[in-house]
């Protein structure tokens, strides 16, 4: 694995919290832009935007999240911190709470009058026809871990439309 990682010492990993904590509160959340503080041989990429300490294009007209159809960054697990002891293993961990972010979407749609959602779903159909048929895919995908009505009626309305 490139760089060093951190060890045991107390002191050390304190710093390692407060130094990248001090460099956001002081020089905001671009901190790791500014010619100084980049990393030598790499180059950052993230979907932070905006902000001081912009030295770039601000990434231009790239999308700012994540997954993306437009070859954005991808974490890279290869980058993680090795682990070592301190008293048990210490690791970075993938996100893993418990949230459903379909839940709420599902939810709205079923709540909707039968007029409601059809208005919805013919307002939705136009717009999404002009998008790359990977993106149409990709939609209608997510519409349909809400509500698979939902996702199958955006699907036949842009066969349609």
């Amino acid at each position: 694995m490139p760089g060093i990682g951190a060890s045991p010492d107390k002191m050390l990993q304190g710093r390692l919290f407060a130094y990248d904590d001090a460099h956001r509160y002081r020089l905001g959340p671009n901190f790791a832009l500014l010619p100084v503080n980049q990393p030598k041989g790499v180059k950052v990429k993230n979907y932070q935007r905006d902000g001081y300490m912009r030295f770039d294009g601000n990434e231009g007209d790239a999308p700012n999240y994540y997954p993306n159809s437009f070859s954005g960054p991808e974490p890279d697990i290869k980058a993680a911190e090795p682990e070592f002891t301190v008293s048990g293993k210490v690791a970075r961990q993938p996100y893993t709470h418990p949230n459903n972010d379909f839940v709420q979407l599902g939810n709205l749609y079923r709540l909707m009058s039968d007029v409601d959602s059809e208005h919805l779903i013919w307002n939705i159909a136009p717009h999404l026809r002009n998008a790359n048929k990977e993106i149409q895919l990709r939609q209608i995908q997510i519409f349909s871990k809400g509500d698979p009505e939902y996702g199958q009626r955006v699907a036949e309305a842009l066969a349609h439309s």
